[in-house]
């Protein structure tokens, strides 16, 4: 099967697209036959590329993300991918609003695929400084493993 993921944090130039980055590096690394795309619940970003401090935080760890653009969850997406994974609860909670009722995704928070993590957030670093670009990278490498091996073992 194949399957597909969509990231989802509240600008799209953060969180989802460091959560695709490393999801794609981990699917590549594993085989997995795996579409992959992020949004955002909110339209202050369309079409900008991600945060500059995520760009370097990616780079650091050997993923280009520049090409990316952000973009806002359609309701079209809840048809479109398997699984749609929410970084916080409150993104979580909006998703599920928008949800429509034909939705067939699967939701869930990243971090409920990371052992002892179950749900909780992926700290949102846009307010803060670099540092905590680093702590949202080791958060959605963790959760990008725990979810890539579910999904290699049939979810």
């Amino acid at each position: 099967m194949t399957y597909s993921v969509l990231f989802v944090c509240l600008g799209n130039i953060c969180r989802s697209p460091l959560a695709e980055a490393a999801f794609r590096e981990e699917a590549r690394r594993l085989r997995l036959d795996v579409i992959v795309d992020s949004a955002g619940t909110g339209s202050w970003h369309l079409g900008d590329p991600p945060d500059p401090r995520a760009q370097a935080v990616a780079r650091k760890n050997g993923v280009d993300i520049s090409a990316l653009r952000g973009r806002q969850v359609k309701p079209a997406d809840f048809r479109r991918f398997t699984h749609i994974i929410a970084l916080d609860e409150d993104n979580f909670a909006n998703l599920r609003r928008l949800a429509p009722a034909d939705a067939t995704a699967d939701l869930s928070l990243l971090l409920d695929h990371v052992e002892g993590r179950e749900g909780q957030p992926v700290a949102d670093p846009y307010f803060g400084d670099d540092d905590g670009f680093d702590v949202t990278w080791a958060d959605v490498t963790a959760g990008a493993r725990g979810l890539a091996r579910k999904l290699r073992q049939g979810d």
